[in-house]
């Protein structure tokens, strides 16, 4: 379970609002409102379905990098699987035309993040292992 890359939950979160939650397409799921918070300028600030996604994965993304530092067999899977997660984002955003929103595209550059901070994470701890002499 400490394997399953956890940048999997906005990507399933998204794919269930987009396709069973909100199985309309005519409208935009992704401005629903969850709730609002009055502030103190007298506005009221919506919180969005589509801004909790992104800010959902933005944490998942800290927690991500922090798994990146582990050093062993653990860390090459977890590269794998991120590198699946993102290329599940990929294909989804270029041939599934619920996920051709600016949304979805964060949701994937957030992935991409994962991918290519987890490898220079995990090259820049190995390195320090080694030792000469």
């Amino acid at each position: 379970m400490r394997h399953v890359p956890l940048l999997l939950i906005p990507f399933l979160l998204y794919n269930a609002f987009a396709f069973l939650i909100f199985a309309d397409y005519a409208g935009d799921f992704r401005e629903a409102s969850l709730f609002g918070i009055p502030m103190a300028s007298g506005a009221t600030y919506t919180f969005t379905v589509s801004a909790s996604i992104v800010l959902m994965a933005l944490f998942l993304l800290g927690f991500e990098v922090v798994k990146a530092t582990r050093i062993g067999s653990a860390s090459v899977t977890d590269h794998v699987l991120a590198t699946v997660v993102f290329v599940a984002f990929l294909v989804e955003l270029l041939l599934v035309t619920q996920a051709a929103t600016d949304t979805f595209v964060i949701l994937t550059a957030i992935a991409l993040v994962d991918l290519v901070c987890g490898f220079a994470v995990s090259i820049r701890s190995a390195s320090r292992d080694v030792t000469i002499g």
